[in-house]
């Protein structure tokens, strides 16, 4: 006689591997923040001289605001003229980057060219400041 060797399928569990899942989540997410830019905003709203030209955006530029008061922020913090070329080194990772001086119109043009030539003595190519578009007012 043969024996007959009859499954409980009634008990039988399924099982779903959830690995090739997450694994999917995680790729997405690794896209997503390598693709997006962050701009960090120096931290203070400034009022910007008119000018006549063309307009050029950088998005991975790093900023420099110049307030009413002569005070430079970077990063959200005062900082002393002294303090740029070191943060502005510290920040890059090489002579590629592109260095943004936002000024307000009533900032005096002593404290901008000492920024300017901060920037320069950091050894960064790239160094440019933000206007207003003659007749475009505030942004």
């Amino acid at each position: 006689m043969m024996k007959s060797t009859r499954t409980n399928d009634r008990y039988s569990t399924v099982t779903i591997d959830l690995a090739p899942m997450i694994d999917c989540v995680f790729i997405l997410l690794i896209f997503f923040i390598v693709t997006s830019v962050f701009v960090e905003d120096p931290g203070i709203e400034v009022e910007r001289p008119d000018t006549r030209g063309e307009a050029i955006t950088d998005r991975n530029a790093l900023l420099i605001a110049i307030a009413a008061d002569d005070g430079i922020y970077f990063d959200g913090q005062r900082i002393r003229i002294d303090q740029v070329a070191p943060a502005l080194r510290q920040a890059t990772f090489g002579d590629e980057a592109t260095v943004i001086i936002r000024a307000d119109r009533r900032a005096s043009h002593g404290t901008f060219a000492g920024v300017y030539s901060e920037a320069k003595r950091a050894g960064l190519a790239h160094v440019q400041f933000a206007t207003t578009r003659l007749g475009a007012g505030s942004p």
